[in-house]
């Protein structure tokens, strides 16, 4: 694996991202919390007292069976759901009650399952709505997606259209629109759903590349627990809407309460 640094056309698209070194003071001072979030869809209890904690330039792993709450967990973040108990805040700014492109202001991006790229725009175009959906003029959007795509090694992709492009490669796309929208925390909701055994590396380089040069706090929601092991160095666990694990990816494959979510009857709908 190729050893990267931050790429030097980085800079010319940062004027609203701090590039903070390891060890700074001030990176530690910030971060994205959701404290006790409940949630219940009529008596079906869907969240119960949901906290977590995520740093600038950490990658945390959610995980969880089907119907543990991973779904409903991220779309409150991103202001898709409202939550029945609890707060969500960025950087000492509460959330709540705001909506998705307004959280998207705030500095959270999220991405979605489907990939939903704009197959008969270019990709190019594509990674350039990311900053344009927040009000940026054309041009500095063009010049977000060009740098975005080559600090990624993706620029070759520019011109195709999104319908032509392989499905690893929309996947690496949809992770460059998010990253233009110059986020502070990027929520991935299972973005190597349909990877094979070659692209699933190419998206854990990717993320080290965006964690490195773009310093952004990530939460990875997968059910691939090979690759959240290798790309996160902090593992969520829910479980029927309760967090039951909250530590090193290692350990939770050896907790006991985990193995008996995975391999249990709780969380299984």
């Amino acid at each position: 694996m190729r050893h990267h640094v931050a790429h030097p056309l980085f800079y010319c698209y940062s004027a609203f991202i701090t590039v903070v070194k390891e060890g700074s003071k001030s990176l530690n001072q910030k971060s994205f919390h959701a404290n006790e979030i409940s949630k219940s869809f009529g008596a079906l209890q869907v969240l119960d007292n949901v906290s977590v904690n995520i740093n600038p330039g950490e990658i945390v792993g959610l995980l969880g069976p089907n119907g543990a709450g991973k779904s409903t967990f991220i779309n409150i973040l991103a202001g898709y759901e409202k939550q029945d108990g609890g707060t969500v805040v960025v950087d000492d700014t509460p959330l709540d009650g705001l909506k998705p492109n307004a959280r998207a202001r705030a500095g959270i991006a999220r991405t979605f399952q489907s990939g939903r790229l704009f197959g008969n725009l270019t990709v190019a175009e594509n990674v350039a709505l990311g900053a344009i959906g927040l009000g940026e003029s054309g041009k500095v959007a063009r010049e977000r997606s060009e740098t975005i795509l080559e600090i990624l090694g993706i620029e070759k992709l520019s011109p195709y259209p999104a319908a032509s492009i392989s499905h690893g490669n929309a996947r690496l796309v949809g992770l460059a629109r998010a990253v233009a929208a110059h986020p502070k925390y990027l929520i991935m909701d299972e973005p190597a759903a349909g990877l094979n055994e070659d692209e699933a590396p190419r998206l854990l380089h990717a993320l080290e590349i965006v964690r490195k040069n773009i310093g952004c706090g990530m939460l990875l929601v997968e059910h691939n627990v090979k690759l959240v092991t290798q790309a996160c160095s902090r593992v969520l666990v829910l479980a029927t809407g309760i967090l039951i694990f909250d530590g090193n990816p290692q350990d939770a494959l050896n907790n006991a309460d985990v193995k008996s979510a995975y391999l249990g009857n709780a969380g299984v709908h």
